[in-house]
């Protein structure tokens, strides 16, 4: 009996999560066919927690054109080179279209710890250098349509998830590139959607997909009462679960690409961790 019973919990499990993933691939809002980048602080950020994200966006059917633009090399214990290319390739393994679609920059304004605050009108001016260039232009009374070169911008939380200042810098810095791009443009609907991953309790980090129910129901919450139009037009949240193929592809994209930073610990995260299966995306109201 007991045998039996070791046999079917596993058995259990996994048709659960075959299950979960199902359901949230057919039935909740994603994004097809935009032009959406992932701005991350560090090599390895993308695949320990953006990794659901990537590989459900960069699938061939979504039709859409994923970037990673990643504001440091990580050179915090001198592996800046060796973190780019790994970066790179653990971009190829989430299904990034070209290398050329990674890109880490290297500015004294943006060093990599766990003490650095970054400034937000630095991350502000970077972006709209490159996604709407338009807006460095000298202040004029404008009333024309905002327009950038990207379509949805992904990023942390204010929370970090992890806490690190360097991710809560990225959010700070989103929202207020994109309040400066509809700065003196009332009327018009901001070009950019911007979505951050929600940062959860420590308990929840650690559960894997055993946090699927409890996300799944905050986020059906959060489209109740909408249209199946609206909900397709303007998601206020995302949900990304994925199966055991696409959580493998994501495990090998960390443990292969980002192989400098696969120390002890680590393990914990990409085996236990709900951010290797779950990503749980909102919305954030720029005004």
């Amino acid at each position: 009996m007991q045998l039996y019973l070791a046999l079917a919990i596993p058995i259990l499990l996994g048709t659960a999560w075959l299950y979960t993933a199902q359901i949230a691939r057919g039935s909740l809002p994603s994004l097809r066919g935009k032009r959406i980048c992932l701005l991350i602080a560090h090599p390895d950020d993308e695949a320990m927690f953006f990794s659901p994200t990537v590989l459900a966006l960069t699938a061939p059917e979504a039709g859409n054109h994923v970037k990673i633009l990643c504001l440091s090399s990580g050179n915090a214990d001198g592996l800046g080179e060796t973190r780019k290319k790994e970066l790179a390739a653990s971009g190829a393994l989430l299904g990034l279209r070209s290398v050329s679609d990674v890109l880490v920059i290297e500015d004294s304004k943006f060093q990599d710890g766990m003490k650095a605050t970054w400034s937000t009108a630095s991350i502000s001016q970077l972006l709209s250098s490159a996604f709407s260039p338009t807006t460095n232009a000298p202040p004029k009374k404008n009333t024309s349509e905002p327009t950038a070169t990207i379509d949805t911008l992904i990023t942390f939380d204010r929370h970090g998830i992890s806490s690190h200042p360097n991710h809560i810098s990225l959010y700070h810095g989103a929202k207020q590139w994109l309040t400066s791009l509809m700065a003196g443009k009332p009327g018009w609907r901001c070009p950019v959607e911007l979505y951050t991953l929600t940062t959860t309790s420590v308990i929840r980090k650690y559960i894997s997909i055993l946090d699927a129910p409890l996300t799944m129901f905050v986020a059906a919450n959060r489209t109740a009462g909408m249209s199946k139009q609206k909900k397709r037009e303007e998601p206020p949240s995302l949900l990304f679960i994925s199966d055991v193929l696409t959580w493998w592809r994501g495990l090998n994209a960390m443990v292969n690409g980002h192989k400098s930073q696969m120390r002890w610990f680590r393990w914990g995260w990409v085996t236990a961790g709900r951010y290797m299966i779950i990503n749980d995306l909102r919305r954030e109201t720029v005004t």
